[in-house]
């Protein structure tokens, strides 16, 4: 069953104590990086866009406290949004998502050039130097609902390409983002066809289940593995096996539904991930407007809990062939 998002599940995976990363070796608070002695790519790893999203701090934690060093190159670990994870409370778990906007819409270099100023915002600023000099980008994120794991690849066939030789999690989706803003994934290189950055959002299940931990670690060593910086024996050392567990499934985002009136409202409740089989059924009523699905076999992805106008409230897909 999901778990409201206003409620934590039983036993649930709660935050964990991060202070003693807050000093680093950057010049920037909570953003540690760990050197190899050969040449390589500078990789980034990044948890708590979202402060709410705990599993990215205990994959972070794990790599910190394990002596890790790169094979290759250098890796840059960073705990994000950390004034909003300071704020968070059991009987409020959601509020811990920002402080003042959701720190992965801002990364425009517009909006981070303006004048403006939010809690989020000025943090966003703090790590963009650490953003923009990575070559390769694992940001680290859980959802809402209880959908399967799933990893945001971008609308480029490049992203497809990394999330393949990850492996996992078993749903890739390439997508261009929210109308709502930027996301860190899609800033600068990462966001161009031709440019040789790269990136993956990993959503690694439900906020605060115990499971979206063990898909954050395992993303995350094995990203380590396709850019390099790791061998396969670091699966082993972690009780993974080498073998991915399942086939991947390709996704491509062809809609957003953006939330237009104050009264939205989904037919049902759907977790994520559902194939909808035929064209025109009603998913949802934004006040008098039906919501329908526009052609055959259509995937819902990321259904929101968050229905304001303005928001994204479910990506339509298309299932797509192997990545190429």
């Amino acid at each position: 069953m999901t778990t409201p998002s206003h409620l934590l599940p039983p036993d649930p995976l709660l935050p964990i104590p991060i202070d003693q990363y807050r000093d680093g070796n950057t010049g920037i608070a909570f953003a540690h990086r760990l050197k190899s002695d050969k040449p390589g790519p500078k990789v980034l790893i990044t948890a708590l866009i979202h402060g709410n999203e705990v599993c990215g701090a205990h994959a972070l934690d794990l790599l910190l406290t394990s002596g890790f060093k790169p094979l290759v190159g250098e890796l840059t670990l960073v705990f994000c949004n950390v004034a909003a994870y300071f704020r968070f409370d059991p009987l409020q778990p959601t509020a811990s998502r920002c402080v003042d906007e959701d720190m992965n819409r801002v990364w425009a270099d517009d909006v981070l050039a303006s004048q403006r100023s939010s809690v989020d915002l000025e943090r966003a600023r703090e790590i963009l130097p650490l953003v923009r000099g990575a070559d390769f980008l694992l940001d680290i994120h859980s959802m809402q609902t209880e959908s399967p794991a799933l990893v945001l690849s971008g609308p480029h066939a490049k992203g497809r390409r990394l999330a393949a030789q990850v492996g996992v999690p078993p749903f890739v989706v390439a997508d261009k983002g929210h109308k709502a803003g930027l996301r860190m994934r899609d800033h600068g290189g990462f966001g161009d066809a031709d440019a040789p950055q790269n990136s993956l959002l990993v959503e690694c299940g439900q906020h605060w289940q115990k499971p979206s931990r063990a898909v954050a670690i395992e993303t995350m060593l094995r990203f380590l593995i396709a850019v390099g910086q790791a061998g396969p024996d670091i699966l082993a050392r972690h009780g993974i096996s080498a073998a991915p567990p399942q086939a991947q499934t390709f996704v491509e985002v062809t809609d957003a539904v953006t939330i237009e009136s104050e009264d939205f409202r989904f037919r049902k409740e759907y977790r994520g991930l559902e194939i909808i089989a035929e064209a025109g059924t009603v998913l949802a009523d934004d006040g008098a407007k039906p919501v329908r699905t526009p052609y055959d076999n259509c995937v819902l992805i990321m259904p929101t809990k968050r229905l304001k106008p303005g928001q994204t409230a479910v990506r339509l897909g298309r299932i797509l062939g192997p990545a190429r």
